[in-house]
Formats: C-alpha cells, structure tokens, sequence
C-alpha cells in the first residue's frame, strides 16, 4: 500500500480534529488580518503590481495585480486567482490600485459551472466538513488533471465525481479530518532509503488531505508531477486546500496502487468501483479483506450517484 488510509494496517486508523479552542484562536487572528489587509481607499490607491497570470508560479512576498487591486502571496502558488481563495487563502489583498477595478480579460477566474458537482451538491454531501475542505479549493484543483470528471459524456463524468468523493468520504471520515491524528506514526512514514532523504523532517510526511498522503516518496512524486515542492514542503497539503485537493487527484488519476488500474482509468473503461478501491487499499479490503469497509465506500458512492443523478454502473465491490 502507497499512502495512509482511515483503516491502514500500518496504524493511521484514528485521526483527530483541530480543537475548537485553536480554531476560534485562528479565526480571530485570521479575521483580523483580513480586516487590516483589506482594499486601501481610492484615493490612495498604488500603483498595479505586474498583473497575475493563471501559468506562473509565485511564492511568498510576490506581488501582482488582479481586479484593480495588488495581491501578496502568501506561499507557494499556481492557477489560483487572486480574490477567490478566501481571507486565510493564499492570496492577500494589498489594497486597490490604478488601473481601475475591472478584472483582468485574459485572466477569468475559475468557472464552478464547469464542474459537475455544484456547490449545493457538494454541501449536501459532506455537511459535517471540516472548514479546510472548501468547494472553491476543489474547484481550483480542477485544472491540474482536465481529463477527471469531463471524460465519457454527463453520466460518467458524474459517476467519476462520485466514485472520487466517495473514496474521500470513507478517507476522511466525511472530509472532517485534514491529517492523520496518530501522532505516534509520524516518524514511520519517512524511507531513509529514498536518496533525496526527508529533508523536512522524519516526522513531516504523515497522513494529510482528502487522500491522506503519506510517505516522503509519495510527497515526493505528487510534488514533482503538480510542479509543487511537497519533499521540501508536505505542510501545504494541510494549510492549502488547492494544494490538498490537487493531491487527492493526483492519486486519483495517475496511481494505480495495489491495484492494476488507477481510479480515474477504473470508472472511465468501466472496470467499476470496485477497481477503484482495490487501487487505493488492495487486499487489505478486496478479496475479503476487509468486506465492511467495502461496503463502507459502496454506500457512498450510491449515495452521492443519487445526490448528481448519475448511475453507478456494474462491479461495484472487490
């Protein structure tokens, strides 16, 4: 197995939630920023930073200019619009600036209309979320693996969606946790046989995101392929949603796992879900494994086809 799973032999079976206490200590804190951070008036406004562009990586300090006002990044970034990651996003506004405040033309911002699961929909199936799983982030995930969710026409596009999210449901106990809660397994997930090391730390590569990532040669190769740094830099996956989203998809559309096909390939040829779950945890579910858990992500899957009025097709368990 290639990754850490809610019910993972290897022990990241428990997971564990931000306290409250913590989360209404950032949330001030990150309101407060927001507020002082917010746009300058009019009539001080500065001069546009060079104007964003959806193809560039920038990292923390950039500047750049979308819809009339300046932008600072906050870490590493590609693809995200300036003004739709949200006040504790990756982008900060620096204030208006000239140049007016009408949005960039050749720089639209994502399109939710495109994908197949609305906001709505989204909220109806994960009502319990963690706050760090956002519709927007998902959204903005999309570009890095066009084929997911568009291929095979309406009702495959939607079947994938909801094969995907399921999974997800079942790895993230409905997208409540954002990383793994054993914090005794950290250290484990560090393969000091990989040349390039661990050079965050042995105990920085544990399970996070909608697929709970795990392992520094996973981060490694997640990291290379979404042209993120994740070896040098795996806490993104739990402080930016994009990034987390991307991840899951990643897995999604080009590991195959324990399994022969990946999960996108699973859904599209119509090998079935069950071929995405033998994907992501092989025996330790398929072939009587573990039956229940399969079960676990079938009732997902049926409940969000129902949830996008969609189909499920055949070969549902493994």
């Amino acid at each position: 197995m290639t990754r850490s799973t809610a019910f993972d032999l290897r022990g990241a079976a428990v997971r564990r939630t931000f306290s409250a206490l913590t989360a209404l200590v950032v949330a001030a804190a990150g309101a407060l920023a927001w507020t002082t951070a917010g746009p300058a008036a009019s009539a001080s406004a500065a001069s546009c930073a060079p104007a964003w562009s959806a193809g560039t990586v920038y990292t923390a300090g950039d500047v750049v200019s979308h819809g009339g006002e300046n932008w600072d990044a906050q870490w590493w970034t590609l693809g995200e619009t300036p003004g739709t990651t949200g006040q504790w996003g990756v982008w900060r506004s620096a204030g208006a600036c000239d140049g007016g405040s009408t949005p960039d033309p050749t720089d639209p911002p994502v399109d939710p209309g495109d994908f197949v699961v609305s906001a709505a929909q989204f909220d109806q199936m994960f009502p319990q979320r963690n706050a760090f799983y956002t519709y927007q982030g998902l959204v903005d995930a999309l570009g890095a693996y066009p084929d997911f969710a568009a291929a095979g026409g309406p009702e495959i596009a939607k079947r994938e969606a909801a094969a995907f999210l399921a999974n997800v449901d079942h790895e993230t106990g409905g997208l409540r946790y954002v990383k793994e809660i054993n914090e005794a397994n950290y250290p484990h997930y560090c393969d000091t046989t990989q040349p390039f090391g661990c050079p965050a730390g042995q105990s920085a590569y544990y399970g996070k995101g909608p697929i709970q990532l795990s392992w520094n040669y996973n981060y490694k190769a997640a990291g290379d392929a979404l042209g993120i740094d994740l070896l040098n830099n795996p806490y993104l996956v739990e402080t930016d949603p994009a990034v987390a989203w991307k991840t899951g998809l990643w897995y999604w559309n080009t590991q195959s796992g324990p399994g022969t096909l990946t999960g996108h390939q699973a859904i599209v040829t119509g090998a079935g879900f069950g071929e995405s779950i033998r994907s992501i945890n092989g025996a330790l579910e398929c072939d009587g494994g573990n039956p229940a858990q399969v079960q676990s992500r079938i009732a997902s899957f049926q409940r969000f086809a129902q949830i996008l009025g969609t189909t499920t097709g055949g070969n549902l368990g493994c």
